[in-house]
């Protein structure tokens, strides 16, 4: 089979969130999504990252320079050629977001070409990939934030994710709120995206563990603190992981943070780490150790990366992208009993972009 690539598009979308949103460093009205296309004899493939608008330009820069007119059965020499073009720009940041969703929409059209589900191509290894509800975020009041909690675990979500450290002196209680909103069984994870200090991170640990049988610290510091983070992973309680890697923007990234001992779970997120090439890279390299992973955001393509990688924990059921994708694409997996299954009937990562529910959003260059 030959199949070149002969068409491309990048396109950027910003979509208004449906409530004010905040974490402990950000806050923000808004979300913009980069959506790759790429065409070879009839099918069409499709790649995504959540980031900046600029990253649309710069997909259609590598793809026209390094995909189109090459065979989209040779993801690997895509992948290779797209990266060293990035040497003297930067292949991180928004170089990193364009590169991943390039690199999706390849993997998602080789699977069409050779009508395969993308986690049948890679190797399946679980036909569900369990997930966690999240959000919480800190702009909400008690109100938003028991509804939003307490009703992904009577959807069947065991373990549910709220966002601390905006206003520290307030955390403890809302995540007292948080508890008694899931009730005893459902597993609480915290996330300060970088918000504290170590001393406070420790200290607040030691709190959320033996107050609120909380089990899941998500960047206690911030992740470029390596030693912070290794610092309250070896002095925090037992009985909970440190979790960090989100903004890794290459599996290296994340294997010098693994190296580092510096979590007890290892995030990658293929909209940043490479797409599917670099997220399945880092899956390998998080194997040898061996460490857990857990899928950062964007559900729908994690969730047959996920069923592929062996040293999975679980995905994020990320709220605003929830939203996102369950608008925008055909073929949008909601969870059953807390995991999010593949339709084995549809080929690719069995998506079908909305474009003209989307043309309200466009937000190009």
């Amino acid at each position: 089979m030959d199949a070149k690539v002969t068409t491309a598009k990048a396109t950027a979308y910003t979509i208004p969130t449906d409530a004010p949103e905040a974490d402990g460093t950000f806050a923000w009205d808004k979300t913009t999504m980069v959506v790759v296309e790429l065409g070879a004899e009839g099918a069409r493939g499709l790649g995504y990252s959540y980031c900046h608008k600029t990253a649309a330009p710069l997909a259609r820069e590598l793809m026209q320079e390094h995909v189109v007119g090459r065979s989209a059965l040779d993801t690997n020499a895509c992948f290779s050629s797209m990266r060293k073009a990035q040497r003297n720009y930067g292949r991180e940041g928004i170089g990193a977001t364009a590169l991943s969703a390039v690199d999706m929409a390849l993997w998602d059209l080789k699977a069409r070409l050779l009508g395969q589900p993308l986690c049948k191509l890679l190797g399946m290894v679980r036909e569900g990939a369990p997930v966690y509800g999240s959000g919480g975020f800190t702009s909400y009041d008690d109100a938003q934030l028991t509804a939003q909690l307490g009703g992904w675990v009577e959807q069947g979500i065991p373990r549910v994710k709220m966002k601390i450290g905006t206003h520290p002196e307030d955390d403890a209680r809302r995540v007292s709120v948080a508890r008694d909103a899931i009730g005893d069984e459902a597993e609480l994870f915290v996330d300060a995206n970088g918000a504290y200090s170590r001393k406070q991170a420790l200290d607040f640990a030691f709190l959320f563990r033996d107050e609120f049988d909380v089990v899941w610290f998500e960047e206690p510091v911030s992740s470029d603190d390596l030693a912070g983070l290794h610092l309250i992973r070896e002095q925090g309680p037992a009985g909970m992981d440190i979790a960090a890697g989100e903004y890794g923007w290459t599996a290296m990234y994340l294997k010098t943070m693994i190296d580092a001992e510096a979590v007890d779970v290892i995030q990658a997120d293929a909209t940043r780490c490479g797409g599917v090439t670099g997220f399945m890279d880092a899956v390998a390299i998080a194997d040898e150790r061996p460490l857990p992973v857990s899928a950062h955001c964007g559900p729908s393509i994690h969730m047959h990366l996920a069923c592929a990688a062996r040293p999975l924990r679980h995905v994020e059921y990320f709220h605003d992208h929830v939203r996102i994708e369950s608008m925008l694409f055909d073929g949008f997996c909601k969870p059953v009993n807390g995991e999010m299954r593949p339709d084995l009937s549809r080929p690719g990562m069995g998506l079908e972009f909305k474009e003209a529910d989307a043309e309200r959003f466009r937000d190009d260059m």
